[in-house]
């Protein structure tokens, strides 16, 4: 990356100004960034195949990265690329107040904590495509979710 973010390719996060629940990925790939949404390739379809699965809305949640644009080849991002994204995070973050953040992948884990969020670590989608035993602990993670997000909503 250079000193400065190819604007053209920044994928803001996106959901309802009033979630609950705001999850948080590694970086956009290609597809997010050719249609400026988070979580719209291989691993969106993914993601939106679990919560489907386990009866979730993607419209109620609000979606994002740690990392605003793609990074070369679709690298891990690097710390400094990570460095440079995190007053946005934390500005969304700020700006939602969600009630409970969902960290998927390494690079997520990393975001700071937040005093009066709850927080749960995840594994990225991309993770969970590939190995069964990955998959079955990011399903289970999310059906925890759907639990508590439904326990928020009683309590209104």
């Amino acid at each position: 990356m250079t000193s400065q973010p190819n604007l053209d390719n920044i994928v803001p996060g996106e959901g309802p100004d009033n979630a609950l629940v705001m999850l948080i990925g590694q970086n956009p790939g290609k597809e997010e960034a050719k249609q400026r949404r988070p979580f719209v390739g291989r691993s969106g379809k993914f993601l939106d195949a679990v919560l489907k699965e386990i009866g979730l809305e993607r419209e109620k949640l609000y979606i994002t990265a740690a990392v605003k644009e793609p990074t070369h080849r679709n690298k891990k991002p690097r710390a400094s690329q990570v460095k440079y994204w995190q007053p946005y995070l934390l500005s969304e973050i700020d700006r939602l107040k969600p009630k409970i953040i969902v960290l998927m992948g390494e690079i997520a884990w990393k975001t700071p904590r937040l005093p009066g969020i709850e927080y749960m670590e995840t594994y990225h989608p991309a993770a969970a495509m590939r190995f069964p035993k990955v998959r079955q602990k990011f399903k289970e993670d999310f059906k925890q979710l759907r639990r508590k997000m439904r326990q928020l909503e009683q309590e209104g």
